[in-house]
């Protein structure tokens, strides 16, 4: 059984969410408060953290934020605001996903089961032993570890969120090709894009921003005009181009 903690004020729907989700073999652990939400997240530990934005003590954003420095799970806003920057401040937060509370029960359910089976997925099925040299890709002076998921650039320590880590390992684990916005969606967050969708673009620019890319001119996160993204490998020996 799979355990979240849900960062909910209402308790009324913390309690319908928790009791729909536990008939699915899910456990929920509901906390009302945003100012207490960190400390019971540790403290439980679960396999994902379900957040509201707008709570006591300590807005979803914040949280999100504040947890995303040491915690490496998914977390989900779940939220009734309807805003395009909300969403993408979520995702600049290190969220994984922004779900609206009017989404159906049965889609709720089948979105936290993906983040849970792509969480899941990363855990190493044999021992480290076996598979860590099939897990570390090097380009130069950049190392990707995906079993410690691990950055470094010119030996310095760089901080990815889980999300922005999965982006940069699809990336990189296709170097010299050109991914586009419905391959990464699909195979990142199991969804299709929709024409509209900027979460993509949003976490390139993150990415291009910690792996000192130009932002106007990138070299090794390139943009392919009308085509999609490509990643360099021949591009992280300098930090300049």
């Amino acid at each position: 059984m799979n355990r979240i903690v849900y960062v909910e004020d209402e308790p009324e729907v913390g309690e319908l969410i928790a009791a729909y989700l536990g008939r699915h073999d899910i456990e929920v652990t509901v906390e009302t408060r945003g100012d207490r939400a960190e400390a019971t997240i540790l403290e439980v530990d679960p396999d994902l953290v379900l957040l509201d934005i707008m709570l006591p003590g300590k807005d979803g954003m914040t949280v999100c934020r504040d947890l995303r420095a040491h915690w490496q799970g998914p977390i989900v806003l779940l939220t009734s605001l309807d805003s395009d920057m909300n969403h993408i401040l979520a995702l600049e937060m290190g969220a994984n996903d922004y779900i609206l509370k009017t989404t159906p029960p049965a889609v709720l359910l089948a979105r936290l089961r993906l983040h849970l089976r792509q969480a899941q997925g990363m855990q190493p099925e044999v021992a480290p032993a076996v598979q860590s040299s099939q897990r570390v890709l090097r380009f130069g002076s950049l190392t990707i570890d995906s079993l410690n998921r691990q950055v470094t650039l010119f030996e310095e320590n760089i901080t990815l969120s889980t999300a922005d880590f999965d982006l940069l390992w699809e990336l990189a684990t296709h170097a010299g090709q050109i991914l586009n916005r419905d391959a990464l969606l699909k195979t990142l967050r199991g969804v299709t894009y929709d024409g509209m969708d900027r979460s993509i673009d949003v976490a390139i620019s993150r990415l291009r921003k910690k792996l000192y890319d130009s932002a106007t001119e990138p070299f090794r996160i390139k943009t392919i005009r009308n085509k999609g993204y490509l990643f360099a490998p021949q591009a992280w020996d300098t930090r300049s181009a």
